[in-house]
């Protein structure tokens, strides 16, 4: 049987042809789409392109790119060819780029822009494998370059392939197999170095057929917008899956801008990690905040019905009984329609989040304003998804129930263990760090802690790495707290510490606009941040919204103190991951001195 991804866009051709596959933002408000006649041609083109660049089966090529439809064009280019695709952040310097590189063996890499360009070029200098770049971009080429090539170039060059060409990368596709290597997918290395991810075909079809099992509320009607980096698994697999679903994937070029992409699309499916959906949140809450009278009776009496009627009911596949659905009606023409329609989601089917924590409170809300939050866990190595919500029957607090076809069991320190189809083969050239990545009978294990509770359903505690012990014994999970203070308006990162201390601590970056609004309506005169976090009104602030959002919490879990930074947690200076994750060891190295400040 023919891989699907080998064979997605024959298969999309000849089922839908004329009609739209992608649409990529090149300007304000403007789309352009691309058929999948005109896909499957590109990548027919592309693939020739590649054999006669010397591209051999089962050969590393590498994307380092911001998300533009030419990635997903070249991963099923390569995939023609039998060759192996392998992604790299766009915002991955050149250590790491260079890193992957070689621990890859790439011989080929596309970037997108020209700052990726010239870490190419210095990376090209120092890994003598890799002989090849090409630019999605048009960028100024340096002097000495002669080799370099757009994508417009490679295209036209397979546009020409001869028939000898066009046979071989059929023969090639003919004879691909579940067994083949798919892609690697690097680790974004919260700990240590990177491990790529060996995912073969059979993981892919695998997925595609658990998914179409699982998400039956999806059809070829919606529309997805592709927010995430398409170098994310999650992101990745979820694009894949729209196209072998007949979704149309809209690609937004440009993360800062979603905000106006989502109003642009008005998608009816998203991916997304928490941090954006606790924006949202806090953008409500904060307009809450200042609405007064009879407008902000109507909008608590909305949630209230909203809540009713949708997590007591709808949520469990039940029928409201009729004065609630009747006043339902009435508040989702008044304020949830308009409200959605503010963020862009009025249109909305079901929006896949995961790679973190999303608090339940923040859940229970957007499910009461009509806005299906469908929360799930996976990781690299699982291909995604291992769990999700079911369309009835979910229960908040939990990342859903195991998805067909994949088994979960608790091992030692209530790991989560997962044996599937979809489980990576192992890390590339890591024979050491595989063996410890499964059990001797063959589980993989996740590094997250949790339990499964009666209803089938699994509570994800923490990463067992970042669970740590206080000097008194007890057992803290930072994520869960982190959580619950990433859903305050005035607050933006969070890093909570505490490992083998007296008490908890927290490093704060606050959302520097909104306290800056703050300090405007309390008079509170600041010259710079640095006076902000400094300024003992602001501090006192905090201090009760964090006693709030604490409260349920045990004594020996709360925050004692904590630290106010005027500057944000970043990529670039190594504090966070790629996929915005907290390095926490960075983290507790590069502020030592305001930590041990706390504990004086």
């Amino acid at each position: 049987m023919t891989n699907i991804l080998t064979s997605l866009t024959a298969r999309g051709n000849e089922k839908y042809s004329d009609r739209t596959a992608l649409t990529q933002r090149v300007a304000d408000r403007t789309w352009e789409p691309e058929t999948w006649g005109t896909l499957h041609r590109r990548v027919a083109d592309a693939a020739a392109a590649l054999e006669i660049l010397g591209i051999a089966e089962q050969e590393h090529i590498g994307i380092f790119s911001g998300n533009c439809i030419e990635i997903i064009e070249t991963d099923l280019a390569a995939y023609a060819n039998r060759a192996i695709p392998v992604s790299i952040y766009s915002t991955s310097s050149k250590s790491q780029v260079e890193y992957i590189v070689n621990d890859a063996g790439i011989s080929l890499l596309v970037v997108g822009n020209q700052s990726q360009y010239a870490i190419a070029r210095q990376v090209a200098a120092s890994c003598p494998r890799l002989r090849q770049i090409i630019t999605i971009d048009k960028v100024e080429k340096e002097a000495d370059d002669d080799t370099t090539m757009t994508f417009a170039q490679l295209l036209e060059l397979g546009a020409h392939a001869t028939d000898n060409c066009r046979a071989e990368v059929a023969r090639r596709s003919a004879a691909a197999t579940p067994d083949d290597v798919a892609t690697l997918i690097y680790t974004s290395g919260t700990t240590g170095e990177p491990k790529g991810a060996i995912l073969p075909h059979s993981a892919f079809d695998a997925a595609m057929a658990i998914h179409e099992q699982r998400l039956t509320m999806i059809s070829d009607r919606d529309t997805s917008l592709c927010f995430l980096p398409l170098s994310h698994i999650f992101e990745k697999a979820w694009t894949y899956f729209c196209l072998y679903s007949g979704i149309v994937v809209n690609v937004n070029p440009d993360p800062h801008i979603i905000q106006r992409a989502i109003k642009e699309v008005r998608p009816t499916c998203m991916c997304s990690v928490p941090r954006f959906w606790e924006k949202v949140y806090t953008a409500i809450d904060e307009k809450l905040s200042q609405t007064k009278g009879f407008k902000k009776w109507i909008f608590n009496r909305a949630i209230k019905i909203g809540n009713r009627r949708n997590n007591k009911y709808a949520r469990f596949g039940l029928k409201a009984p009729w004065w609630t659905e009747m006043q339902y009606k009435f508040f989702n023409h008044q304020v949830f329609k308009p409200l959605q329609r503010v963020i862009g989601v009025e249109n909305g089917n079901i929006f896949p989040t995961a790679g973190a924590p999303l608090s339940t409170n923040i859940t229970e809300f957007l499910h009461a304003c009509g806005i299906n939050i469908l929360i799930g866990y996976g990781l690299s190595e699982t291909t995604a998804t291992v769990s999700c919500y079911p369309a009835t029957g979910y229960e908040y607090g939990t990342i859903g129930t195991v998805l067909p076809g994949i088994e979960v069991r608790i091992g030692e320190d209530d790991e989560i263990l997962v044996k599937a189809p979809t489980v990576m083969r192992g890390y590339h050239n890591k024979p050491e760090a595989t063996a410890e990545a499964f059990t001797p009978d063959g589980w993989f294990r996740t590094g997250d802690a949790g339990y499964i509770n009666a209803d089938g359903a699994i509570v994800l505690t923490d990463r067992i790495k970042d669970l740590f012990k206080t000097s008194n014994g007890k057992y803290i999970a930072p994520q869960a707290i982190e959580s619950r203070l990433g859903e305050d308006m005035y607050i933006d990162q969070v890093a909570v510490i505490g490992d083998k201390r007296k008490y908890v601590t927290a490093i704060i970056i606050p959302a520097f606009e909104a306290l800056k609004d703050y300090a405007r309506r309390k008079k509170i005169a600041y010259k710079s941040v640095e006076d902000l976090v400094r300024n003992a009104d602001i501090r006192r602030m905090i201090e009760e919204r964090i006693e709030k959002l604490q409260s349920g919490l045990a004594g020996f879990e709360k925050i004692k103190k904590f630290t106010l930074l005027p500057k944000a947690f970043t990529m670039e200076d190594g504090e966070l991951t790629n996929t915005l994750k907290i390095r926490r060891p960075i983290i507790n190295r590069r502020y030592a001195r305001e930590i041990e400040a706390m504990y004086v």
